[in-house]
C-alpha cells in the first residue's frame, strides 16, 4: 500500500501559488520517493525538516530516500539547505539518500556543502572549556608566542648585521618609501597631537603656579616634559596605532597572498626583503619625528604663556632656552629611537605571523597596536629606572 503526504508552505495540502510543494510517496517496502515542486526561494521562507522527519519516522524499515526535483520551478539557497537536512536525517536513520533526480547543480551545491562537516562539539567545548584546560592552553599558547618572538628577533638580528656588512637584500626605493610613509606622511598628525598637548600642559601648570605668581615657570615645565618624556612617547604612541597597524596588515596581507612563500621559494629571506626596510626606516624617522614633538610641544606653551599669563614672548623663550638642556633631549630621542624599534618589531612580527584570511588580517594589526602600545610603556617605565638609579 502506498503512503502519500503533502507538505506547502503555510503546512498544508495544496500549494499555493508562488510557494513550495513536497510529496512524500512511498514508492515500495522501505523507500520513500520525495518530489520538489514550485518555488523554493529563501525570500518566501525557510521550510521546516520536522514534518518530513515525522513521516520518514513513521515508515517501516526506510532503507533509501530517493528525491526528484523535475517539477521544481526557481530556486536558491533555501533548496540546497532542505536538501542537506535531508541527507543528514538520512544518514540518522540509515537510510540511503539518493539524489539522482535532482540537478546537476543543486548536486554540486550539495556535495560542496556536506565535504567538510560542521564538528558537533566545537562549539560547546569552547564555550564550556574548565578552567584547568583554558588555563594549560593560555600557557602553550603563552609559550608557543614566545618561542615565535625569540625566533623572529633572531632572524631579525641576523639580517642587521647581514646589513651592516653591506650583504641584504632589500631595494633602497623600499626604504626610502617607508622612510616617506612613516616620517613625512605623519607630520599632521604629530604637529596636532604635539601642540595640543603642550597646551594642556602648559594651562594645567598655569593654574598652579599661578597661585604663586611663578607664571614664568610654565616655560620649564613644558621643555622638560616634552623634551624627557611626551614628546617620545606620544610620537610612539601616534606611530603605533598608525605606522605599526600598517606594518602588521601589510605584510600579513602578503601572507595570506602567499607572497612571503613566494619569496622563500626564491630564496629570498622575508625578513630581510619585507621587515629590516621598515625597521630602518621607523627607527630612523621616530628620533626626527621627536624633535619635531618638542618644538610643536614647546610652540603650544607659548601660545598659552603670551595669551593667558602674564609673560611676554621674549621672557618665554628666554626661560626655555634657560630651562632647556642637551641631557634631556638625549635622553627623550634615545627613548624615540627605541620606541621606533619596538614599533617596528611588533607591527612585522604579527604580520609574519599572521593568518591567511581577512579576519587574520584584522587581528594581526589589532593585535601589534595593543602590543606595541605595551611595549612603549613597559621600556618607558625601565627608562625611568634606569635614570633615576644613574641619577640623570
Amino acid at each position: 500500500m502506498k503512503e502519500t503526504a503533502q507538505i506547502n508552505a503555510s503546512g498544508m495540502a495544496g500549494g499555493g501559488a508562488g510557494s513550495y510543494e513536497l510529496d512524500l510517496t512511498q514508492a515500495a517496502s522501505g523507500m520513500m520517493r520525495v518530489h520538489f515542486a514550485g518555488a523554493w526561494r529563501i525570500a518566501d521562507g525557510l521550510p521546516s525538516i520536522d514534518p518530513v522527519r515525522k513521516v520518514l519516522v513513521g515508515t517501516a524499515e526506510l532503507r533509501r530516500v530517493a528525491l526528484d526535483a523535475d517539477r521544481v520551478g526557481a530556486w536558491d539557497s533555501a533548496l540546497v539547505t532542505f536538501v542537506v537536512q535531508l541527507a543528514a536525517l538520512g544518514r540518522e536513520m540509515n537510510a540511503m539518500v539518493d539524489m539522482s533526480g535532482l540537478p546537476e547543480g543543486l548536486r554540486r551545491l550539495v556535495s560542496l556543502a556536506t565535504a567538510v562537516p560542521e564538528r558537533k562539539d566545537a562549539t560547546r567545548a569552547a564555550r564550556h572549556l574548565p578552567i584547568v584546560p583554558a588555563v594549560g592552553r593560555w600557557a602553550i599558547g603563552f609559550a608557543a608566542g614566545g618561542a615565535q618572538t625569540l625566533g623572529f628577533l633572531g632572524e631579525l638580528i641576523i639580517a642587521l648585521g647581514r646589513f651592516l656588512r653591506g650583504r641584504a637584500s632589500f631595494r633602497g626605493s623600499d626604504f626610502l618609501l617607508y622612510a616617506q610613509e612613516c616620517g613625512a606622511q605623519a607630520l599632521p598628525i604629530v604637529t596636532v597631537i604635539s601642540v595640543l598637548l603642550g597646551l594642556i600642559m602648559a594651562f594645567v601648570g598655569a593654574v598652579q603656579l599661578r597661585q604663586f605668581g611663578a607664571d614664568i615657570y610654565v616655560a620649564n615645565l613644558v621643555v622638560v616634559a616634552m623634551s624627557r618624556e611626551m614628546a617620545a612617547v606620544m610620537t610612539a604612541i601616534v606611530l603605533a596605532g598608525r605606522t605599526g597597524a600598517a606594518y602588521a596588515a601589510q605584510i600579513g596581507a602578503m601572507q595570506g597572498n602567499e607572497e612571503v612563500d613566494a619569496l622563500t621559494t626564491l630564496g629570498i629571506s622575508p625578513v630581510e626583503f619585507l621587515v629590516l626596510p621598515r625597521v630602518l626606516a621607523l627607527v630612523l624617522m621616530t628620533p626626527l619625528l621627536c624633535v619635531y614633538s618638542n618644538l610643536m610641544g614647546m610652540l603650544g606653551g607659548y601660545f598659552v604663556a603670551i595669551l593667558m599669563l602674564n609673560v611676554t614672548g621674549s621672557a618665554y623663550l628666554h626661560q626655555t632656552l634657560a630651562a632647556a638642556h642637551l641631557s634631556d633631549f638625549a635622553i627623550g630621542i634615545a627613548k624615540s629611537a627605541v620606541f621606533g624599534m619596538i614599533i617596528a618589531f611588533a607591527g612585522c612580527l604579527k604580520g609574519i605571523y599572521c593568518g591567511r584570511s581577512a579576519a587574520a588580517v584584522g587581528d594581526a594589526a589589532t593585535a601589534a597596536v595593543v602590543a606595541a602600545i605595551l611595549y612603549i610603556i613597559v621600556s618607558d617605565g625601565v627608562f625611568a629606572v634606569i635614570l633615576n638609579v644613574l641619577g640623570i
